[in-house]
């Protein structure tokens, strides 16, 4: 599982012209891009939860938790291009739908269970992502 994860000032989702989630945080929040490939499962979803939970990257090396900023949660299968031959990417390495999708709820699911205020946007959908970068801070996690 690979999340970047953006520290933001705000952050939305749209689909087909509706924002379908969004954080506005009065100080800061974080924007978590989701890709899962065929070797995760619910117990890394959970663990790559808690990691972004307890990352100490906003102000004053505080974690989300420590200040409660709110998460907006995007899959994103284009985490695991493999661009190693020619100039198309090659989407091997993402997890199908069906595989990804569950997982995907699983670290959402269980971001909440720690306590964040999540937001989400839409499985599979042709999504609009904006953000505004704060420092700019990004941020890959793997497990």
């Amino acid at each position: 599982m690979r999340v970047l994860v953006q520290r933001v000032r705000s952050a939305s989702v749209t689909v087909d012209g509706e924002v379908v989630g969004e954080i506005r945080p009065a100080t800061q929040g974080l924007l978590a891009l989701v890709g899962v490939t065929h070797e995760d499962d619910a117990t890394k979803a959970r663990r790559m939860a808690e990691k972004l939970w307890q990352l100490r990257i906003l102000d004053d090396e505080r974690s989300a938790s420590d200040v409660s900023a709110p998460i907006l949660v995007v899959s994103q299968f284009t985490l695991y291009a493999n661009t190693d031959k020619g100039r198309r990417p090659s989407w091997n390495a993402a997890a199908p739908g069906p595989v990804a999708e569950p997982l995907v709820t699983e670290f959402t699911d269980a971001l909440t269970a720690l306590g964040a205020t999540v937001q989400t946007g839409v499985f599979g959908a042709d999504m609009q992502v904006h953000l505004v970068n704060d420092g700019p801070v990004t941020v890959l996690l793997e497990l």
